[in-house]
């Protein structure tokens, strides 16, 4: 053992040599152009420790003539690495990214790896540089089998077809919400279940001595607008999450088929209502549409349309209203993220966590403002009621 020790290194260290990456984004329609601002951001984030940095970047359709010219003339302004980020999967050789690998002379190496998730990884080579066409999980910055593949690469290794085929042992990576493992998926059940948390916990201290919550438009509080609405949609059941001056907000909404949670440590911020909601959920609801109590324009209409965005069998995990670009609420969430949405501290909400996993967030574009409109201030309220009376 000794004497074979000595004759081959046991650990050998590479140093990182490939400094100029070129990348390529192709378009679909229904791709945000921040889902590739994020990526890219992601992505420079990813090479920095090995001394790499983008030196171009492309967006082009997502077809074959299009992505080969956008390779070919990366690979001629000195990129040593093409990453192409796809706006639709690998399905097989013959798809958009390796046809064009192929269009500009170069070849497929290989497609596929055991490793979960990164399993549609794709390697190839064009002008004697590496070309790989990335993974959906490679929008994200958590570990995966991209990274595996991508830092062999910068290091200058070749990466065979038996190195990949290797990365099989073991090559289930940490859990994440996006791709669980075999053992965490739940029995398929007849249709979805979706459940809707209002939050009406808050102490609304921009409203003055009025608690927002049971401030009235048309005679109606607050509140009872907004879980009227969650009542009338898809949704169900309908936990109302209280805290401040709970009793008020209970009797207010008298009379409707809602269940009450109540976070007594509302003071603390949105981050512990939305954990004594998320824990009330029942377990056979697939995911939840966390709505505001303080919103009184979004109506069952809208909370439908993002109901049926939800398509985890797509990749949408995480549905958002999207008006010009701009997200608003109601947020739906499929269970894969309740752990996390437990886990939020202080009154932050869960805008990172759509950050975090921009690879399953689709986007529902709506005209209006009302899923960006809500009443934080005595102004706002003036403001809101007038826009309702003129409608």
């Amino acid at each position: 053992m000794a004497a074979a020790a000595k004759a081959r290194p046991v650990i050998r260290v590479a140093p990182y040599k490939l400094r100029k990456i070129g990348v390529v984004s192709t378009l679909l329609p229904g791709l945000a152009p921040k889902v590739i601002e994020k990526t890219l951001k992601i992505t420079t984030a990813r090479i920095a420790p090995a001394g790499a940095t983008i030196i171009s970047e492309k967006r082009v359709p997502h077809d074959q003539p299009a992505l080969a010219r956008a390779i070919d003339e990366l690979l001629k302004a000195g990129a040593e690495l093409v990453i192409v980020f796809g706006a639709s999967a690998i399905a097989d050789r013959r798809d958009v990214i390796p046809a064009a690998i192929e269009a500009v002379g170069g070849d497929i190496e290989h497609f596929g790896m055991p490793v979960d998730p990164g399993n549609l990884m794709l390697i190839g080579r064009a002008c004697g540089q590496p070309v790989l066409g990335a993974p959906g999980c490679a929008r994200s910055p958590k570990e995966n089998g991209f990274d595996w593949i991508l830092m062999r690469l910068l290091a200058g290794l070749p990466v065979t077809r038996a190195d990949v085929t290797g990365m099989g042992v073991g090559g289930l990576l940490m859990e994440i919400v996006t791709r669980p493992q075999p053992r965490e998926e739940r029995t398929p059940q007849a249709g979805r279940r979706i459940a809707a948390l209002v939050l009406a916990a808050g102490r609304s201290t921009r409203m003055g001595a009025v608690n927002k919550m049971l401030a009235e438009i048309g005679g109606k509080p607050l509140v009872r607008i907004a879980a009227e609405q969650a009542v009338a949609s898809h949704a169900q059941p309908i936990i109302v999450v209280t805290g401040h001056e709970r009793e008020k907000v209970e009797a207010a909404l008298k009379g409707l088929p809602v269940r009450f949670v109540h976070n007594a440590d509302y003071a603390e911020g949105l981050g512990m209502s939305l954990k004594a909601g998320i824990a009330a959920v029942p377990e056979e609801a697939d995911a939840v549409v966390v709505c505001l109590g303080d919103m009184p324009q979004v109506d069952a209409a809208l909370i439908n349309r993002l109901i049926a965005a939800f398509d985890p069998e797509r990749g949408a995990l995480v549905v958002v209203p999207s008006i010009d670009g701009r997200r608003g609420n109601p947020v739906v969430w499929s269970r894969r993220f309740f752990h996390d949405l437990m886990a939020i501290q202080g009154d932050v909400g869960a805008r990172h966590l759509i950050g975090n996993y921009a690879e399953a967030v689709v986007e529902v574009p709506l005209a209006g403002e009302a899923a960006l409109t809500d009443v934080d201030t005595p102004e706002s309220l003036l403001a809101v009621k007038a826009e309702i009376e003129r409608a």
